[in-house]
């Protein structure tokens, strides 16, 4: 405990100099002041006794919590002084009670701190003892014997302990005494004896003066007169039964209750020894507002409600006057004594509004500060404080029926932004009494999510020859976040494609996620890009997610169907020759020609438009294969011309035509026949380079099978992507040749498009196969070629079987379709 040096001065300004005392007494700082201090006083530097620094109490925001109508006291923030706000009144504030306690709540933001202050106020002796009335007067009949005492008039004085009402003092006189009675609770009562008998014929007034003192340095004193009236007999006084009634009620007691009944005697007979009651005539109006007595019984009743928070306690005066002439009267105190009844609910008050939380806040941090208080006295007055359901919150008591309110679990804005937090406070009455109040708790957001696609991945599908600049998709993705975190811009992660930067094929804007094409496309060349696209908040850190966008090409039929055979070395016109003895199905020609596009608009069919003699040859449809339609005969024109369309399958159609002329000449072979016998004929000085041929063959039909395999393999996982393949065949006249030479023709840009198998050369009965994914199919689905021989067929089942276990087989019209 520290106690400051009070320097001694002249004896009337000691009573207006202080001293400070201060102890730290679970967490409690005090100081004592005394009252009547001038605003603008120091009462000491807050900031030292408590260790905090001068420099950031501002900052800190430092502030008394306002707790009454008025605000006494303030905090010099540049110093950190308490300050006296104004001026203070001891007796206004606790009455005349022996402790005057002022408390104070301190509180500091950023970080939250509360600190409980305390000043007691010490009293100064700035009040006079008074009497209520300057002049009083008493009767004393001339037969009253000496020694007979008379009860005078209390002085009240507001202050307390050395400085209460010390003594009583009475002017000189030969007749009366002074004496003074202490009751049990310590009040004087100054009674006047009567030392000699009185004459009313010698002096029928005598005139005294009572004087009260108090204990101060200097004593304070109040004066009262007081007129001795002599009377003519009536020489015995009532007399109570008791000095002293005492009683408790219930403050709960209701208006028009008989209280107590009070009871005094006179000696005399007659007229002298009727009684009447009444309070005495100094009684203040507040005790005759409360309680009302009959004059004939001396029953005292309850006329208006008590309430214990206002008068704990109520003590007054009664006289019992006979009507004897003179009137003689006497006096008896009654103590009232209100007991507590649990009337008043608890009340919760915010001492700090809360301020929003981070999510992110560590569990304990403090949000608000709480208290509750009862104006009931013992057990009604224990308040107990809870928050009536389960939040991420805890209340932790304090002191004096404070708490605080801090974090208990991880909080998540995204799931509940904010909280209405509902407090109950109960007392320990029976029953006990219950009050609620709602506090809103705000969290603030944290960038902790990261946006979120739509979609894991995109596909979109283009045809080629669009627009450059023309808008192709959207992603979109969403941030569960707020404000600047959930503000997502949308970009493209840089790659290459066929060593080209992504960026030169694709734009993006970064507000909305539109993405644009920033060329033409040509399915010929591209036909599957794979892009990148990143969506990124703008938190602090910035949080980020990727997608994938699939751009597939779409074909358009833009490329003519190109002829191999005749070729352009050879010219425009094809001659050749063919024997006249030529049956019906003689081969004479082949026209061979490719589309670069894909699909149906790859299918190409071979037409004859115009010949000089068109009974005699056709043109295959799906093969271009020309072949004699009847035996040539003698009459038939040596040269034959042949005009031969050559269409794709698209929409538009795309076509050319080529030229054919076949002359007809005697005594030429059939060119199949002799190759017949050409390979029927063995040759012994080949028969190594045969074998060294049949050896490459083997290998590169392994090679060929293990490819078309893996084709197949892959082709049936893209089924399960909700996409199909579908292999089609340029269709055939039936004509069985075997097989000759395998072609595996597959695109290499990105994800299969379509495989083709062609077999045999230029003059061979060879089929083509060709294998196209569709997008839009549900299945993974293979249309083959009837192939140009059966051993051919069922080579093509065995590896398709062995590739697709699992799959469906079903057999069309020169057709075969897998199913997955």
């Amino acid at each position: 405990m520290w106690t400051l040096v009070k320097t001694k001065v002249l004896p009337w300004l000691a009573l207006w100099m202080f001293f400070l005392l201060w102890s730290t007494i679970e967490a409690q700082t005090r100081y004592t002041i005394p009252e009547e201090l001038k605003a603008g006083s120091v009462v000491g530097n807050i900031a030292k006794d408590l260790g905090l620094e001068i420099s950031k109490i501002s900052d800190r925001k430092l502030r008394i919590a306002l707790e009454g109508a008025k605000q006494y006291f303030s905090v010099d923030l540049g110093k950190g002084d308490l300050i006296v706000n104004e001026r203070i009144d001891r007796e206004s504030l606790c009455g005349l009670s022996a402790s005057c306690l002022l408390p104070l709540e301190l509180i500091i933001e950023d970080p939250l701190q509360f600190y409980r202050i305390e000043v007691e106020i010490q009293d100064l002796n700035d009040n006079s003892p008074r009497f209520m009335s300057d002049e009083n007067t008493i009767k004393v009949s001339e037969s009253t014997l000496p020694g007979v005492r008379f009860r005078l008039e209390t002085a009240q004085d507001l202050d307390v302990g050395v400085n209460a009402l010390r003594s009583y003092a009475l002017n000189k006189n030969y007749l009366f005494a002074l004496k003074v009675k202490n009751n049990k609770d310590g009040t004087k009562v100054p009674e006047l004896i009567l030392e000699k008998a009185v004459d009313r014929e010698q002096q029928p007034v005598h005139n005294l003066i009572l004087t009260a003192f108090d204990g101060g340095t200097p004593a304070r004193s109040g004066t009262t007169q007081i007129a001795v009236l002599v009377l003519d007999i009536n020489d015995n006084a009532p007399i109570f039964e008791q000095d002293l009634y005492e009683i408790q009620m219930s403050e709960s007691t209701a208006p028009g209750t008989l209280v107590l009944t009070v009871r005094a005697n006179d000696l005399d007979e007659g007229t002298n020894s009727k009684i009447e009651y009444s309070f005495e005539s100094h009684t203040a109006d507040s005790i005759q507002t409360q309680f009302v007595i009959n004059q004939d019984t001396g029953e005292i009743t309850l006329s208006q409600s008590l309430d214990y928070e206002i008068s704990p306690s109520f003590k007054f005066d009664v006289c019992a006057a006979d009507k004897g002439t003179p009137s003689m009267e006497s006096h008896s105190s009654v103590q009232v004594t209100v007991v507590d009844v649990n009337d008043n609910p608890p009340e919760i008050s915010i001492t700090s509004i809360p301020k929003p939380v981070r999510e992110d806040a560590p569990v304990g941090t403090m949000v608000a500060l709480i208290s509750a208080k009862d104006l009931d006295s013992g057990d009604n007055g224990k308040v107990s404080l809870r928050m009536s359901f389960d939040y991420p919150f805890k209340l932790n008591p304090s002191f004096s029926n404070h708490y605080t309110l801090v974090t208990d679990s991880t909080l998540d804005r995204e799931t509940f932004p904010e909280y209405h937090i509902e407090l109950e406070a109960s007392d320990s009455g029976s029953p006990p009494l219950t009050s609620n109040k709602i506090i809103t708790v705000n969290i603030l957001d944290v960038n902790d999510n990261p946006p979120i696609f739509s979609q894991t991945s995109y596909s979109v599908y283009v045809r080629e020859n669009n627009a450059a600049g023309s808008k192709m998709c959207s992603v979109s993705a969403t941030d569960p976040d707020i404000g600047e975190n959930a503000k997502i811009s949308y970009s493209i992660l840089d790659s290459k494609i066929q060593d080209v930067s992504v960026s030169s094929y694709i734009y993006i804007n970064s507000d909305n996620g539109s993405i644009y094409s920033m060329h033409s496309f040509d399915y010929e060349k591209l036909k599957v890009l794979q892009i990148q696209v990143q969506a990124k908040d703008h938190g602090s850190p910035t949080l980020s997610s990727n997608t994938t966008v699939h751009v597939f090409i779409l074909d358009q039929n833009d490329n003519v169907p190109a002829v191999i055979y005749p070729s352009a070395v050879m010219g425009s016109v094809s001659h050749q020759k063919m024997s006249r003895s030529a049956k019906a199905g003689h081969l004479a020609t082949k026209i061979s020609a490719v589309d670069a596009d894909s699909g149906h608009n790859a299918l190409i069919s071979y037409r004859l438009t115009e010949a000089t003699d068109s009974s005699l040859f056709s043109v295959s449809l799906y093969t271009g294969e020309v072949r004699t339609k009847r035996a040539v005969s003698e009459q038939d024109d040596s040269s034959q011309r042949l005009l031969i369309e050559i269409k794709d399958n698209g929409d538009p159609v795309q076509s050319t035509t080529v030229t054919v002329n076949i002359l007809l000449e005697d005594g030429l072979h059939e060119p199949i026949s002799e190759y017949r016998q050409k390979t029927a004929e063995p040759s012994k000085r080949n028969s190594k380079t045969t074998f060294y041929l049949i050896v490459s063959l083997a290998s590169v039909s392994v090679l060929s099978l293990l490819t078309f395999v893996i084709l197949v393999v892959k082709c049936v996982r893209n089924s399960r992507s909700s996409s199909s393949c579908c292999i089609r065949r340029a269709d055939s006249d039936g004509y069985k040749n075997p097989n000759r030479n395998l072609q595996i023709q597959l695109n290499t840009d990105g994800p299969i498009k379509y495989v083709e198998v062609l077999g045999g050369d230029m003059l061979s009965q060879s089929q083509s196969f060709r294998s196209y994914l569709s997008p839009m199919s549900e299945f993974s689905d293979f249309t083959l070629v009837k192939p140009s021989s059966t051993t051919d067929f069922k080579e093509m089942i065995n590896v398709l079987d062995a590739s697709l276990p699992d799959s469906a087989w079903t057999f069309e019209s020169q057709q075969v379709r897998i199913k997955k």
